[in-house]
Protein backbone atom coordinates (compact mmCIF):
# COMPACT_ATOMS: atom_id res chain seq x y z
CA UNK A 1 0.00 0.00 0.00
CA UNK A 2 1.50 3.33 -1.30
CA UNK A 3 2.25 5.77 1.98
CA UNK A 4 0.05 8.30 1.44
CA UNK A 5 -3.01 6.20 1.14
CA UNK A 6 -4.09 5.71 4.98
CA UNK A 7 -5.86 2.16 5.83
CA UNK A 8 -9.14 4.89 6.51
CA UNK A 9 -9.14 5.47 2.84
CA UNK A 10 -9.20 1.94 1.69
CA UNK A 11 -11.97 0.42 4.22
CA UNK A 12 -15.73 0.72 3.24
CA UNK A 13 -17.38 3.62 4.98
CA UNK A 14 -21.42 3.66 5.75
CA UNK A 15 -23.33 4.49 2.61
CA UNK A 16 -25.14 8.28 2.83
CA UNK A 17 -28.71 8.27 2.66
CA UNK A 18 -30.59 10.39 0.55
CA UNK A 19 -34.12 11.37 1.75
CA UNK A 20 -37.02 11.94 -0.53
CA UNK A 21 -36.77 15.83 -1.12
CA UNK A 22 -32.83 14.89 -2.68
CA UNK A 23 -34.16 12.09 -4.62
CA UNK A 24 -36.39 13.86 -6.22
CA UNK A 25 -33.77 16.81 -6.95
CA UNK A 26 -32.13 14.25 -8.89
CA UNK A 27 -35.01 12.61 -11.39
CA UNK A 28 -36.06 16.77 -11.39
CA UNK A 29 -32.83 17.37 -13.00
CA UNK A 30 -32.87 14.43 -15.64
CA UNK A 31 -36.10 14.76 -16.79
CA UNK A 32 -35.11 18.69 -17.47
CA UNK A 33 -32.38 17.75 -19.43
CA UNK A 34 -32.53 19.40 -22.47
CA UNK A 35 -30.31 19.30 -25.82
CA UNK A 36 -30.22 23.39 -26.37
CA UNK A 37 -29.62 24.07 -29.97
CA UNK A 38 -30.07 28.08 -30.31
CA UNK A 39 -31.55 29.06 -27.08
CA UNK A 40 -27.81 30.42 -25.09
CA UNK A 41 -27.63 33.90 -23.39
CA UNK A 42 -24.48 35.82 -24.54
CA UNK A 43 -23.64 36.16 -20.76
CA UNK A 44 -20.14 34.52 -19.89
CA UNK A 45 -20.28 31.67 -17.45
CA UNK A 46 -19.34 32.14 -13.75
CA UNK A 47 -15.43 30.35 -13.66
CA UNK A 48 -16.57 28.57 -10.05
CA UNK A 49 -20.10 27.29 -11.54
CA UNK A 50 -18.03 26.07 -14.61
CA UNK A 51 -15.40 24.23 -12.43
CA UNK A 52 -18.42 22.80 -10.52
CA UNK A 53 -19.50 21.84 -13.65
CA UNK A 54 -15.92 20.08 -15.11
CA UNK A 55 -15.27 18.42 -11.59
CA UNK A 56 -18.66 16.71 -11.92
CA UNK A 57 -17.46 15.29 -15.08
CA UNK A 58 -14.49 14.62 -13.98
CA UNK A 59 -16.23 12.29 -10.51
CA UNK A 60 -17.57 10.28 -13.48
CA UNK A 61 -17.03 6.50 -13.08
CA UNK A 62 -13.89 4.97 -15.06
CA UNK A 63 -12.77 2.19 -16.17
CA UNK A 64 -9.53 1.05 -14.39
CA UNK A 65 -9.78 4.41 -13.04
CA UNK A 66 -7.99 5.62 -16.13
CA UNK A 67 -9.90 8.94 -16.29
CA UNK A 68 -9.32 9.12 -20.20
CA UNK A 69 -11.24 12.73 -20.67
CA UNK A 70 -10.09 15.93 -21.32
CA UNK A 71 -11.92 19.14 -21.87
CA UNK A 72 -10.93 21.81 -24.28
CA UNK A 73 -12.77 24.67 -23.22
CA UNK A 74 -12.68 26.81 -26.69
CA UNK A 75 -13.77 30.85 -26.15
CA UNK A 76 -11.28 32.06 -29.19
CA UNK A 77 -14.06 33.60 -32.09
CA UNK A 78 -11.72 33.01 -35.35
CA UNK A 79 -11.43 29.14 -33.99
CA UNK A 80 -15.17 29.06 -33.17
CA UNK A 81 -16.11 30.63 -36.95
CA UNK A 82 -13.56 28.21 -38.06
CA UNK A 83 -15.38 25.22 -36.49
CA UNK A 84 -18.96 26.69 -37.51
CA UNK A 85 -17.86 26.31 -41.03
CA UNK A 86 -16.78 22.68 -40.89
CA UNK A 87 -20.18 22.25 -39.18
CA UNK A 88 -22.14 24.08 -42.06
CA UNK A 89 -19.80 21.83 -44.63
CA UNK A 90 -20.99 18.42 -43.00
CA UNK A 91 -24.55 19.56 -41.72
CA UNK A 92 -25.25 20.41 -45.54
CA UNK A 93 -23.97 17.00 -46.28
CA UNK A 94 -26.69 15.79 -43.33
CA UNK A 95 -29.44 17.30 -45.01
CA UNK A 96 -29.24 15.25 -48.43
CA UNK A 97 -29.46 12.27 -46.50
CA UNK A 98 -33.40 12.84 -45.63
CA UNK A 99 -35.58 13.44 -47.79
CA UNK A 100 -39.50 15.02 -48.28
CA UNK A 101 -41.21 16.34 -44.67
CA UNK A 102 -37.90 15.07 -43.01
CA UNK A 103 -35.72 16.83 -44.87
CA UNK A 104 -37.55 20.11 -44.50
CA UNK A 105 -38.16 19.68 -40.82
CA UNK A 106 -34.06 18.70 -40.44
CA UNK A 107 -34.04 21.95 -42.64
CA UNK A 108 -36.02 24.13 -40.28
CA UNK A 109 -34.23 22.96 -37.18
CA UNK A 110 -31.60 26.11 -35.31
CA UNK A 111 -28.31 24.67 -35.07
CA UNK A 112 -26.53 27.43 -34.55
CA UNK A 113 -24.94 27.11 -30.77
CA UNK A 114 -21.23 26.57 -31.78
CA UNK A 115 -21.32 30.82 -32.14
CA UNK A 116 -24.30 31.49 -30.14
CA UNK A 117 -23.03 29.93 -26.49
CA UNK A 118 -20.50 31.81 -24.94
CA UNK A 119 -18.48 28.68 -24.35
CA UNK A 120 -17.75 25.39 -26.43
CA UNK A 121 -16.08 22.49 -24.61
CA UNK A 122 -14.90 19.45 -26.93
CA UNK A 123 -14.92 16.49 -24.64
CA UNK A 124 -11.90 14.19 -25.90
CA UNK A 125 -10.63 10.12 -25.00
CA UNK A 126 -7.30 9.39 -24.18
CA UNK A 127 -7.00 5.55 -25.27
CA UNK A 128 -3.72 5.36 -23.96
CA UNK A 129 -3.60 6.77 -20.66
CA UNK A 130 -4.02 3.69 -18.59
CA UNK A 131 -1.48 1.87 -20.54
CA UNK A 132 -1.56 -1.47 -22.63
CA UNK A 133 -3.34 -3.87 -19.79
CA UNK A 134 -6.21 -1.89 -18.45
CA UNK A 135 -8.32 -3.50 -15.20
CA UNK A 136 -11.75 -4.03 -16.64
CA UNK A 137 -11.09 -3.01 -20.43
CA UNK A 138 -9.35 -6.54 -21.23
CA UNK A 139 -12.15 -7.94 -23.11
CA UNK A 140 -13.83 -4.79 -23.96
CA UNK A 141 -11.88 -1.81 -25.56
CA UNK A 142 -14.61 0.45 -26.02
CA UNK A 143 -14.54 0.80 -22.54
CA UNK A 144 -12.87 3.79 -22.20
CA UNK A 145 -15.27 5.23 -24.49
CA UNK A 146 -18.25 3.90 -22.36
CA UNK A 147 -16.45 5.88 -19.10
CA UNK A 148 -15.69 9.32 -21.27
CA UNK A 149 -19.83 9.34 -22.49
CA UNK A 150 -20.48 8.91 -18.37
CA UNK A 151 -18.15 11.84 -17.59
CA UNK A 152 -20.23 13.91 -20.29
CA UNK A 153 -23.54 13.27 -18.52
CA UNK A 154 -22.24 13.98 -15.20
CA UNK A 155 -21.17 17.40 -16.96
CA UNK A 156 -24.82 17.93 -18.53
CA UNK A 157 -26.74 17.25 -15.66
CA UNK A 158 -24.71 19.57 -13.73
CA UNK A 159 -24.76 22.35 -15.83
CA UNK A 160 -28.58 21.58 -16.05
CA UNK A 161 -28.61 22.17 -12.03
CA UNK A 162 -26.82 25.45 -12.20
CA UNK A 163 -28.91 26.80 -14.93
CA UNK A 164 -26.62 26.18 -17.73
CA UNK A 165 -27.71 24.75 -21.12
CA UNK A 166 -25.61 22.29 -22.85
CA UNK A 167 -25.91 21.01 -26.35
CA UNK A 168 -24.44 18.49 -28.02
CA UNK A 169 -23.00 19.02 -31.86
CA UNK A 170 -22.50 15.78 -33.73
CA UNK A 171 -22.42 16.86 -37.43
CA UNK A 172 -18.76 17.32 -38.18
CA UNK A 173 -16.23 15.60 -40.43
CA UNK A 174 -14.17 14.16 -37.59
CA UNK A 175 -11.23 14.55 -39.45
CA UNK A 176 -11.96 18.36 -39.90
CA UNK A 177 -12.34 19.11 -36.16
CA UNK A 178 -9.25 16.69 -35.10
CA UNK A 179 -7.27 19.37 -37.47
CA UNK A 180 -9.14 22.03 -36.08
CA UNK A 181 -8.49 21.72 -32.33
CA UNK A 182 -4.98 19.77 -33.18
CA UNK A 183 -6.35 16.42 -31.31
CA UNK A 184 -3.35 13.86 -31.80
CA UNK A 185 -3.73 10.49 -33.35
CA UNK A 186 -4.42 8.38 -30.22
CA UNK A 187 -6.79 10.94 -28.67
CA UNK A 188 -10.95 9.90 -29.66
CA UNK A 189 -13.54 12.97 -29.94
CA UNK A 190 -15.96 11.82 -27.81
CA UNK A 191 -18.46 15.05 -27.88
CA UNK A 192 -18.96 18.88 -29.18
CA UNK A 193 -20.70 20.66 -26.64
CA UNK A 194 -21.75 24.19 -26.69
CA UNK A 195 -22.62 25.52 -23.10
CA UNK A 196 -24.68 28.77 -21.89
CA UNK A 197 -27.07 30.17 -19.93
CA UNK A 198 -30.61 29.70 -20.84
CA UNK A 199 -33.86 31.13 -20.20
CA UNK A 200 -36.35 29.00 -22.22
CA UNK A 201 -36.12 25.65 -22.52
CA UNK A 202 -38.55 23.04 -24.77
CA UNK A 203 -40.63 21.13 -21.85
CA UNK A 204 -40.28 18.06 -24.11
CA UNK A 205 -37.37 17.36 -26.31
CA UNK A 206 -37.44 19.12 -29.06
CA UNK A 207 -37.76 16.54 -31.79
CA UNK A 208 -40.05 14.72 -30.04
CA UNK A 209 -42.11 17.93 -29.95
CA UNK A 210 -41.46 18.37 -33.49
CA UNK A 211 -42.86 15.04 -34.38
CA UNK A 212 -39.46 13.29 -35.62
CA UNK A 213 -39.77 10.50 -33.34
CA UNK A 214 -41.65 9.79 -30.18
CA UNK A 215 -40.13 8.61 -26.95
CA UNK A 216 -40.48 4.75 -26.44
CA UNK A 217 -42.74 2.97 -23.84
CA UNK A 218 -40.30 2.18 -21.16
CA UNK A 219 -41.85 -1.26 -20.81
CA UNK A 220 -40.93 -1.88 -24.30
CA UNK A 221 -37.32 -1.49 -23.81
CA UNK A 222 -36.91 -3.03 -19.93
CA UNK A 223 -36.45 -7.30 -20.76
CA UNK A 224 -36.14 -10.60 -18.18
CA UNK A 225 -32.94 -12.37 -18.37
CA UNK A 226 -32.51 -12.49 -22.37
CA UNK A 227 -33.62 -10.78 -25.41
CA UNK A 228 -37.30 -11.07 -26.24
CA UNK A 229 -38.13 -14.20 -27.60
CA UNK A 230 -34.93 -16.07 -26.68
Amino acid sequence: MPPEISAEQVVPQPARSFDERERQALYDIINARRDVRNEFRPDPIDPAALRRILAAAHAAPSVGFMQPWDFLLIRDPKRRADIHAAFLRANAEAEDMFEGDRKALYRSLKLEGILTSPLNICVTCDRTRGGKVVLGRTHNSNMDLYSTVCAVQNLWLAARAEGIGIGWVSIFRPQDLRDLLGIPDHVEIVAYLCAGHVDELYPRPELEARGWRQRLDLDSVIHEDCWPGQ
